[in-house]
């Protein structure tokens, strides 16, 4: 049992990692992409909460300090919202098919894509790594957690506002119309 506490985590996020590498190779042309500047200004805060998830506690002496019980329904909770998330995340990932990019891009002959998890929010892959960090933030049981929460729903919102900006300016009227009737990142709320 002490293997699965240890690997579990890690196991998840190594199987998520794997496939979005593999599947990023099958994707339409790039028109336009967001700066190298832009990008880091999201891509670095998302390796900082990463950072935080996987740093061992000695390392974050103030961060460190446990907020949650050390038990074994804390972690398996925590394990089964990570899982929920990678998985809503990888499905959202499997229905963009070509459209998909991990920057902030148009593609050629870009789609809009609003079926399965889009039509239950219009960033569900944001969604789901959110739910992923949160659950994986809920096994660890610290404060590190609640920072790499908060760093990475300020990347993952500052990414979406690009990409809701350029799919205005791609889809006009239609993606107005899908933004009113579809949440961005929580279904019903926000």
């Amino acid at each position: 049992m002490l293997l699965v506490y240890r690997y579990l985590f890690p196991a998840m996020w190594l199987g998520w990692a794997l496939y979005w590498w593999a599947m990023s190779r099958s994707v339409k042309p790039t028109v336009r992409h967001e700066s190298v500047r832009s990008r880091l200004l999201h891509i670095v805060p998302l390796a900082v909460a990463m950072g935080l998830l996987w740093l061992p506690r000695a390392l974050l002496p103030l961060l460190g300090e446990r907020i949650l019980p050390r038990a074994a329904w804390t972690f398996w909770i925590g394990a089964a919202v990570t899982l929920a998330g990678l998985l809503f995340s990888v499905l959202a990932r499997a229905y963009l098919g070509g459209n998909w990019s991990g920057t902030v891009t148009v593609k050629e002959n870009h789609e809009l894509i609003t079926r399965g998890p889009y039509s239950v929010v219009r960033h569900p892959i944001y969604t789901g790594l959110l739910l992923a960090i949160l659950g994986t933030a809920f096994a660890r049981g610290d404060l590190a957690g609640v920072a790499a929460v908060a760093l990475a729903f300020w990347a993952l919102w500052r990414k979406l506002n690009i990409e809701e900006r350029w799919m205005r300016e791609q889809f006009g009227e239609k993606y107005l119309t899908y933004s009113q009737r579809v949440a961005a990142l929580v279904p019903f709320l926000l």
